[in-house]
């Protein structure tokens, strides 16, 4: 902001004597002056100087206002930084207060599974379609007035040589008549051509009308469709929900199973916690066994404080030093194991428990070795009417671990291997020895007149072969030809992996659908991610249709090929040799 002049002005005296004016303003400094002189030149020497004295003086007090706004703009950057370093302490200190309440934070919550939260009860999403307004029906247009002969301009005017000669008379009358006809078509024309319109226009607005609710009818029509299926879906999820709690009521060992791990699952842990356990049910002894993968000492958070350094605008951390980690460490996995064994006996509501067996599994780099190595460090046996005399809300979770004779190092933090009081069972009581079947096929076999249990065993060769790659494992189940099981995989892959049941049908007719809702059913029972029917045959519409949407594959005769070939074996599928030869 610099200082304004205005115009030089002249006045005279009564003697003819000159005075200049000259005005100056800085609207910054709210400064004005009139400057007088009896010469031009003089008057803006002044004015220069004044401006100049004026400029500086502005300059000096905008440096200080930038001075002033500057510490300012820094004293609120370290307010705000100071407000973050707290926040984050606030963090930090919330974290490890989670910590050390892991085993408080689940007494206020009820474990047990309501069955009817797992159903997703949510309306079908979609509004059902509107029928649009109707478009107005058109109207007939004003009709103009139909031409009358009584009108004047139709009605002759005879002057007194009309009247004299008739000639004149009549040719006036012809060609009043003359116009009034030709009035009179024009008009009916007229009125044709409204009344051709309106019928056209009307003809248009019908089609219009009636394509309107062709097409809302159609839409209600899919509308309806996708509600449907949506409802069907949704009832589906249910009854499976319905059949598990059923199952589970019953006392069937893997429907205790699968409640455990919902349980297990449903508990809410800090994020350094893998969550991931293995679980067995000894319905012999009603005891639960429990391999719970903890976290390792490193994965635990030590940040405790965070402050804020102004003279070096940086963030200084503070975190717990080993000896304090250590004793964390410590209590973290004393309160797991208690937790874990309150959580599954306040859940276990058919009292089909009578004992847990904790065995805290921890995976963690070998100081020594520098390789990854996992092992047991602390195994807890409960029994349920003991456990349940324990006021867990005033327990030192260290003596009361060691009150139920529970088995660990002095030391958790150390990883010092122990034996599990008892171990899980890991084998399928239904797996058998498998046998090598692919090694004996070549371009003469025919898969679909093979023994059928030789088929199974095939099957499990090529699935085998599908899963090594990432560790997976395929089991043949024992023989019973009843539509059940015929092999499990177990897929460790993070993402597409888990449980895998497969189901292997030798047919030499088309696979019907109720074939794969037995698979799909399999699938829920043995709490499976995904079901694989692998046929030397093909399936109908309806088994693709009731596959679509759920976690089945279906494999036909010819993908069955295609598997084979991909792992350097050939063989054939005849369905109508395998016919002629089963007669």
């Amino acid at each position: 902001m610099r200082t304004r002049f205005g115009q030089l002005s002249v006045r005279y005296s009564a003697r003819g004597i000159p005075t200049y004016f000259l005005e100056l303003w800085h609207d910054g400094l709210k400064k004005h002056r009139v400057i007088r002189g009896d010469s031009s030149s003089i008057i803006e020497s002044k004015a220069n100087l004044q401006a100049e004295e004026w400029n500086q003086r502005w300059a000096v007090v905008n440096a200080r206002e930038q001075d002033r706004s500057k510490k300012a703009l820094e004293k609120r950057q370290q307010a705000e930084q100071k407000i973050l370093a707290s926040e984050r302490t606030a963090d930090a200190q919330q974290a490890l207060d989670e910590l050390s309440s892991i085993l408080k934070a689940t007494l206020s919550v009820n474990d047990a599974i309501d069955w009817e939260t797992l159903k997703d009860k949510t309306p079908f999403p979609e509004r059902k379609p509107v029928f649009q307004s109707l478009p107005p029906k058109p109207t007939l247009p004003p009709i103009p007035d139909k031409p009358s002969f009584l009108e004047s301009k139709y009605i002759p005017s005879f002057g007194l040589l009309d009247r004299l000669f008739s000639s004149r008379k009549d040719r006036l009358i012809s060609e009043k008549q003359a116009l009034f006809q030709s009035d009179l078509k024009a008009w009916q024309e007229s009125v044709g051509n409204i009344q051709r319109t309106h019928d056209d226009a009307v003809v248009v607005h019908e089609k219009s009308v009636e394509s309107m609710r062709q097409q809302h009818e159609k839409q209600r029509v899919e509308w309806s469709a996708r509600r449907d299926a949506y409802i069907g879906k949704k009832a589906d999820e249910h009854a499976a929900i319905d059949t598990k709690r059923l199952a589970y009521e019953s006392n069937d060992q893997e429907a205790i199973v699968e409640y455990c791990d919902l349980v297990l699952s449903s508990s809410i842990y800090p994020d350094c916690f893998p969550q991931e356990f293995d679980l067995d049910y000894d319905q012999a002894a009603k005891t639960l066994i429990v391999d719970y993968k903890l976290p390792a000492p490193d994965d635990l958070p030590r940040l405790k404080g965070v402050k804020y350094i102004a003279s070096r605008d940086e963030f200084e951390e503070q975190y717990i030093n080993d000896a304090q980690l250590s004793k964390l460490y410590d209590n973290v996995l004393y309160q797991v194991a208690l937790r874990t064994v309150h959580e599954l006996f306040e859940a276990d509501v058919i009292s089909a428990i009578d004992a847990v067996v904790f065995n805290g599994i921890v995976t963690a780099v070998d100081r020594t070795t520098g390789k990854p190595t996992t092992s047991c460090v602390l195994s807890l046996r409960a029994n349920h009417s003991e456990f349940l005399e324990i006021n867990l809300a005033q327990v030192d979770p260290k003596a009361c671990f060691k009150a139920l004779k529970g088995v660990g190092s002095s030391k958790l933090h150390g990883l010092s291997p122990v034996p599990p009081i008892m171990p899980l069972r890991r084998e399928d009581g239904r797996f058998v020895s498998a046998y090598e079947v692919a090694s004996t096929l070549d371009g003469s076999v025919n898969l679909a007149s093979m023994d059928w249990e030789d088929f199974e065993h095939l099957v499990r060769e090529v699935f085998e072969r599908e899963f090594s790659s990432s560790g997976g494992e395929v089991k043949v189940t024992k023989a019973s030809r009843d539509g059940g099981v015929d092999a499990i995989a177990f897929d460790p892959d993070p993402i597409r992996g888990g449980k895998i049941v497969i189901q292997a049908k030798r047919y030499t007719n088309t696979v019907g659908v109720g074939a794969v809702r037995d698979l799909y059913g399999t699938v829920l029972n043995e709490g499976a991610t995904k079901g694989i029917l692998v046929t030397t045959s093909d399936y109908g519409p309806d088994s693709y249709a009731f596959a679509n949407g759920k976690p089945l594959v279906l494999l036909s005769g010819a993908n069955l090929l295609h598997m084979l070939e991909k792992h350097g074996h050939r063989a054939r599928i005849d369905l109508q040799e395998a016919k002629a030869s089963a007669v």
